[in-house]
């Protein structure tokens, strides 16, 4: 596995997002009160896609936002480097609304609470549902996504990267060895 193994092709990733938008459709009919919010970074390059499906399907796109969790880590005074501060931008009041928080991968869970925390900063949204591409298990906390592309099992040596187009000049999601 030196180089890697891959887990979604560029095209596999399109079919998986359109896949998860037709599943959003289903629950939340024509998206109203529906905002999606992703978390920085890649997990907004997915959402901004997600958006864009919603928005063709529906003729309007449903409103979006991007959510820098970074400083509602629990690890980050422990980090060897200092996190990458993002900005956080919502485009509106978030109090009973419907949230799809959005990321590329589920892990620990540990980025999701921290996306809680920081979400509930903003205000008291009606509901809160989780989306990501991949789910690779070994959860230290007790949550779930209710929107799930691919389960991938994997060991705790290994890791998952998500690459997109936006930031990394490709799409494709890889399985490999930790450093």
């Amino acid at each position: 596995m030196k180089n890697g193994i891959v887990i979604l092709t560029e095209e596999d990733m399109r079919r998986t997002l359109e896949r998860l938008a037709y599943q959003v459709l289903e629950k939340h009919g024509e998206c109203a009160n529906l905002l999606i919010i992703g978390i920085q970074r890649r997990g907004v390059d997915l959402a901004a896609r997600l958006r864009a499906i919603l928005g063709q399907r529906l003729g309007c796109e449903p409103p979006f936002g991007a959510l820098d969790i970074n400083l509602y880590r629990d690890d980050w005074t422990s980090l060897e480097s200092h996190p990458v501060i993002n900005r956080t931008e919502l485009p509106q009041n978030i109090d009973g609304q419907n949230i799809l928080l959005v990321d590329d991968v589920l892990y620990t869970g540990r980025t999701i609470r921290a996306a809680l925390e920081g979400i509930l900063d903003f205000g008291r949204p009606r509901t809160v549902e989780l989306l990501v591409l991949v789910d690779r298990g070994h959860r230290e906390l007790p949550i779930h996504a209710d929107y799930v592309g691919k389960v991938v099992n994997t060991a705790r040596e290994e890791r998952v990267d998500v690459l997109t187009k936006e930031r990394d000049g490709q799409d494709v999601v890889m399985l490999l060895e930790k450093a």
